[in-house]
């Protein structure tokens, strides 16, 4: 069981009368994060690269970070990590960068699953001649099926791009089994993890993924963003930035006007959290990785408690209709949770919650394809709730009791 009392207090948005739960467009920051941006600022706030003691002092803090951002992701060296503003910024980088080297009639896949930082970059290639195909959802089942993969999948696919987790249907996707799927065709796979880094923890050299982001606001963090490259990827792609800065030079090569020091910096508070997380509920764990696991896992119990709790009231109500995986398996899904209701418009249902002090959104969450495939416009999208560990089951029911006096 997660010591909820500890947890909620290392948040000081969380102090207040106020229900977040619109957490997968971002989540409440940490106290350590914002004392780490405040204290850069205070005490580092130079340029990197003189000669003199404050700015040798920050180049030390920052290469630190990324040596410990690294070590999160279980990245093979610092150089594989790639800060930028948003994943949406570092995937149309990355695009711009990589389809250097590609021809007309090459052919790139993504889903219609996806938000569309996962999709934009990739199908503006289409002006220069590369061929996007789509990998569509089962309407039925609500899954990317891998047999549907390999059936787009040519000597001509360059790329893969598909998300870790649906920003709407909760849904987590096999990344390794798809990895090997997309290698074995002779392609790269570029995962968009913005809906899962939340909630789960993430092993790019497990998950064998050549390019794999997400953004450090929605994991308790600042407005930046995070991109793991494989190195001898990297290595490849042309330089985005100054003539002078070549293709040797990684990652700055890709982060044009450099990265933001202070709120890059303050991810260091996010790690500690899960650390300290990780050793509050498991004494065994000793090292950093051991503590991120025992982090995680406890979250997850959490995460499934609270889901249930939530989609075991939207299965009672017949007019509701989940979007999604009905159930709360941690395995299977992360508790972003969308629904639609017969009778009224999804921006009927939340304008009704908003009085009552609870934070929960409707709209596609630009999955704009997703909710045309499944037909959803009409409705004005889904509601979603989206909670993460740091919520309570009172707040869950407190939100279940106002569905209940509205429907």
């Amino acid at each position: 069981m997660i010591d909820l009392e500890y947890v909620r207090n290392q948040f000081p948005a969380l102090q207040k009368d106020f229900v977040f739960m619109d957490n997968a467009g971002g989540s409440q920051a940490l106290g350590k994060v914002i004392e780490r941006i405040s204290g850069y600022l205070v005490h580092h706030n130079v340029q990197l690269g003189a000669s003199y003691k404050v700015s040798a002092e920050a180049g030390q803090k920052l290469r630190y970070t990324m040596n410990r951002i690294a070590e999160f992701l279980n990245a093979s060296r610092p150089e594989e990590v790639v800060i930028g503003s948003s994943t949406t910024m570092l995937l149309k980088l990355l695009s711009l960068s990589i389809s250097s080297q590609w021809q007309a009639g090459e052919e790139v896949i993504v889903t219609n699953t996806d938000h569309e930082a996962n999709v934009s970059p990739w199908t503006a290639l289409q002006e220069r001649g590369i061929i996007v195909k789509t990998w569509e959802v089962n309407e039925e089942t609500l899954e990317l099926e891998i047999a549907d993969l390999q059936k787009l999948l040519s000597p001509k696919t360059r790329l893969v791009a598909v998300t870790h987790a649906s920003n709407v249907l909760g849904s987590i996707n096999p990344i390794k089994e798809i990895a090997k799927t997309v290698h074995d065709a002779g392609a790269l796979i570029c995962v968009d993890g913005v809906a899962y880094a939340p909630h789960r923890q993430i092993d790019v050299q497990n998950l064998d993924a050549d390019f794999y982001t997400f953004s450090w606001y929605k994991t308790y963090g600042p407005h930046l963003a995070v991109m793991y490259g494989r190195f001898e990827e990297l290595q490849k792609l042309d330089s985005l930035n100054h003539y002078f800065i070549g293709k040797e030079d990684i990652p700055y090569k890709l982060q044009p006007g450099n990265f933001n020091f202070e709120l890059t910096y303050s991810t260091l508070g996010i790690l500690e959290y899960y650390e300290e997380l990780g050793a509050v509920h498991d004494h065994e764990a000793k090292n950093f990785a051991s503590k991120i696991q025992a982090a995680f896992k406890v979250m997850a119990w959490q995460e499934e408690k609270l889901a249930e709790l939530l989609l075991s009231y939207l299965r009672s109500v017949p007019e509701i209709t989940i979007i999604g995986l009905a159930e709360s398996d941690r395995h299977r899904r992360v508790p972003t949770i969308s629904f639609v209701h017969e009778n009224f418009r999804s921006d009927e249902i939340v304008e009704k919650v908003d009085p009552h002090r609870i934070g929960i959104r409707f709209g596609d969450f630009y999955a704009k394809k997703l909710i045309k495939a499944l037909k959803l416009e009409e409705k004005n999208g889904v509601v979603r709730v989206s909670l993460v560990h740091y919520n309570s089951e009172n707040e869950v029911k407190r939100l279940i009791r106002i569905f209940q006096s509205l429907f």
